[in-house]
């Protein structure tokens, strides 16, 4: 623990996600949740779409001594989606889907489900399809025109 703090201390992204899960899980340190969040955001500041990914999941579902925060949630999903990470795509298309936290939009709701989809998320086809039941042709052309045009993020 010593060396990866010291690792941390010094922006190391990997070491500082590390951390953070250390102090999420109460490996090799006490359980501290505010702790956690702190070096996990610290990681997920330097673009590691994976642990964005974690900090929207760990916002969306709240607990843990999480505060649920769907607004903060959408922003980390929307970077780990950006990146291509099928899994926050599937959160975002959610978020969008609801209203939760991001004003409701079916035509965007469906496109990041849509690319959370081809990205081999079965829950995000599952929901997508769900949604196509509740859309007019109209947005539904719209929706896969913005998923056909959706490029990644560069690194």
């Amino acid at each position: 623990m010593k060396w990866l703090r010291k690792a941390a201390d010094q922006g190391n992204a990997n070491a500082q996600a590390m951390l953070g899960g250390a102090y999420a899980d109460g490996r090799g340190v006490p359980r501290d949740y505010a702790e956690a969040m702190k070096w996990l955001r610290r990681a997920a500041d330097q673009g590691n779409a994976n642990v964005q990914y974690l900090l929207g999941h760990m916002l969306f579902l709240g607990g843990r001594g999480v505060p649920q925060d769907y607004t903060e949630a959408a922003k980390w999903f929307r970077k780990a989606a950006d990146h291509g990470n099928a899994d926050a795509q599937y959160g975002l298309g959610l978020l969008y889907f609801k209203g939760l936290g991001v004003p409701k939009n079916y035509a965007i709701a469906h496109m990041w489900l849509n690319l959370g989809a081809a990205g081999g998320n079965e829950e995000a086809a599952n929901y997508r399809d769900a949604l196509t039941a509740k859309m007019a042709p109209t947005q539904i052309a719209e929706a896969q025109k913005l998923a056909r045009e959706w490029k990644p993020a560069q690194k």
